[in-house]
């Protein structure tokens, strides 16, 4: 069986990221967010989680941008000045993630999968403690970190593949079989999205997207994945889309039925 899981980054971003990822989900093909603890509109966040007792809710652990909610300082502004950081042991990786988990769960939210912001689970270190939180927040889910959809990508991430999966399988974690859209980042429309389903394999696979409106808090915000949210929330919500899922014979589901499958 195919069995697909969409997860929209992001949530607690922006109050009108919140409403484009909650109206993906009501009204089309959506099936799962990831929560950013330390957004600034955590808040509205997690009160439309409520409201919206189908959206799978996860952790979107934040190293990058925003603020601490350790320390309450800057965090490092990208993957690269993140790096150098480690490098020179300055961040706390463990603590840090921890109290957005805390953030989180403290809300009455119990999240079913994690994931971080600008990939930077990636870096093995940061993968192992986030396959540690997990297993103490009794988390299912951590995401595989590899698409092998990038060019030439196949054989260098399934190699690489492996190796984290051990690292997840030892923390008593799960990760789904395939994972698709790092690489549509910021182009992902009806069409890239289309093409995406023609390569659901068997198993379970997540796809990656950033759907919202872009209103006020967007335009101000400091991100490069403005307008192309709004040209995902119209892929995510087409009926073309709809129509290729069900052809396609894909189930679209949360996190949490992943396993049954």
């Amino acid at each position: 069986m195919k069995r697909l899981i969409i997860n929209a980054d992001d949530f607690g971003f922006t109050s009108d990221v919140n409403a484009g990822i909650v109206y993906a989900h009501r009204e089309g093909v959506l099936t799962s967010t990831t929560l950013m603890a330390n957004g600034n509109a955590f808040d509205d966040a997690v009160r439309l989680s409520r409201e919206t007792p189908t959206l799978d809710i996860g952790c979107h652990l934040v190293l990058v941008q925003g603020r601490s909610l350790l320390t309450g300082r800057p965090l490092p502004e990208g993957p690269r000045d993140l790096l150098f950081m480690l490098a020179r042991r300055q961040i706390d990786v463990y603590a840090e993630l921890r109290a957005q988990m805390e953030a989180i769960v403290s809300a009455g939210i119990h999240p079913t999968h994690l994931d971080s912001h600008k990939h930077t689970h990636i870096v093995p270190g940061i993968f192992l403690q986030a396959v540690r939180l997990a297993r103490e927040f009794s988390v299912p889910y951590v995401r595989l970190p590899f698409d092998e959809t990038l060019p030439l990508g196949r054989m260098p991430c399934a190699f690489a593949g492996r190796y984290y999966r051990r690292i997840a399988s030892a923390g008593g974690v799960q990760m789904t079989d395939h994972f698709l859209g790092f690489r549509l980042t910021g182009s992902l429309d009806e069409r890239t999205l289309a093409a995406a389903l023609q390569s659901v394999r068997e198993g379970a696979t997540e796809l990656m997207c950033h759907p919202g409106y872009l209103g006020p808090e967007l335009a101000r915000a400091t991100t490069r994945l403005k307008e192309s949210r709004v040209r995902e929330l119209e892929a995510l919500t087409s009926a073309r889309i709809r129509e290729l899922i069900a052809a396609k014979e894909i189930q679209l589901g949360p996190f949490e039925d992943a396993s049954r499958y």
